[in-house]
């Protein structure tokens, strides 16, 4: 059992510190029913969970199956920092309103991969607010300032004469810190944490916690540009509360080399299943899209149902394939005195004037069906289906 659960633990890793650690954890649990706690942390910098955030839970969900105890943090203190990892300026501070606003957005969708009766939903301002300036003074002290700029970030900034702030460099010591105060046995992170979470292993001796946690990484999943990795920031996102018609498209509309990234990081299926299914491709025995369609009803079953995942494609063929409009469109109201560019914008539709400009010499802009061409154009009282290209529509009431 124990080399079924390492081969399911492997699945898809970049890259493991520490693996000892981890099979000493599995011998104990099968051995003597002893758990043992897997971290990941999560700062509520925006809204919602993504799907890059499910690289990680799914790993965590995966120890859950096998003796862990998953210890989902929600770093609400460490976001009013904001972790400087990639990140070529200071990241701009957030309020905690908006940090409490976004966590509880974290903690509504968590348990939609997690186990409730496994997972221990923990925040670091329990702690951290706790250790005050003299335990922050002594925190510092366990690391120096030539070290943290070995950190290849900082190690640029630096060199380009960019700024770093000093509560930067106090982010990777609080994230090690967690460590300690969570008596955490392995910790899980994208490839981008690898300085942040070896501060975990850091911490644990210097605070004499008679343990090293293990560390874990996972490959950072590409956002749908294809290029950097799924981030909010760069609206390149499939957020779990998308709804199910907007992440089955969604995943219609990455690339047919990206959709296997996709498979790589998100599917249940087999890695033997998936090469099949590949190699069909590549012999053109199957086509891509129906491949992709594969994966979209996959995911969006996991996360809604199968009834909804079935219904989205249903609507997607409809609309895409018969030109018909969407059942669950936006909806929006407006004055009649309104412009039409902001009518659009208002709807979503366009981000810019100069876009929108382009769209309707490109014939992309329709109401009620109609090209337009004229950007003065004023709606009549009533209700309006406006749209942009092929998939952009949304329903504008203009009241008086």
């Amino acid at each position: 059992m124990i080399d079924f659960a390492l081969q399911e633990i492997r699945r898809g890793t970049a890259e493991i510190v520490d693996e000892q650690r981890i099979i000493n954890c599995l011998k104990a649990f099968y051995e003597q029913g002893k758990t043992y706690k897997v971290k990941a942390g999560f700062d509520p910098t925006a809204p919602d969970l993504h799907l890059g955030h499910t690289v990680l839970l799914h790993k965590m969900a995966t120890f859950q199956k096998f003796g862990g105890i998953a210890q989902f943090l929600i770093g609400d203190f460490t976001a009013t920092i904001g972790d400087p990892s990639g990140k070529s300026e200071t990241r701009k501070v957030l309020d905690e309103a908006s940090i409490a606003s976004n966590a509880q957005t974290y903690k509504n969708q968590v348990f939609k991969i997690l186990d409730p009766s496994k997972t221990e939903v923990m925040y670091n301002s329990k702690w951290h607010k706790q250790l005050g300036a003299a335990g922050l003074i002594s925190l510092s002290t366990t690391f120096t300032v030539s070290r943290m700029l070995e950190r290849d970030d900082f190690s640029k900034r630096f060199k380009a004469q960019n700024s770093i702030s000093i509560n930067e460099f106090l982010y990777p010591l609080l994230q090690g810190y967690d460590s300690v105060a969570m008596d955490c046995d392995i910790e899980l992170g994208g490839t981008d944490q690898k300085f942040n979470l070896l501060m975990g292993r850091h911490m644990q001796r210097a605070y004499d916690c008679k343990k090293e946690q293990s560390i874990l990484m996972m490959p950072l999943l590409e956002g749908l540009d294809g290029v950097k990795k799924m981030s909010k920031s760069l609206n390149n996102y499939i957020a779990l509360d998308d709804g199910h018609h907007n992440m089955y498209g969604k995943i219609l509309s990455i690339s047919d080399e990206l959709m296997w990234r996709y498979y790589e990081l998100l599917s249940f299926q087999s890695t033997q299943a998936i090469a099949d299914l590949k190699a069909s491709v590549e012999a053109e025995k199957t086509h891509p899209k129906a491949a992709k369609e594969a994966l979209a009803l996959e995911l969006v079953t996991r996360f809604y149902n199968k009834d909804l995942s079935e219904a989205a494609k249903l609507e997607f063929d409809n609309v895409h394939k018969d030109k018909q409009i969407p059942s669950d469109l936006p909806q929006f109201q407006c004055k009649n005195a309104t412009i039409l560019y902001e009518i659009f914008k208002l709807a979503g539709l366009v981000s810019s004037s100069s876009e929108f400009r382009r769209k309707v010499k490109e014939n992309g802009v329709k109401v009620n069906g109609a090209k337009i061409d004229d950007f003065n154009m004023q709606l009549p009282l009533g209700e309006h289906i406006i749209q942009v290209g092929k998939k952009k529509f949304a329903k504008i009431e203009v009241t008086s």
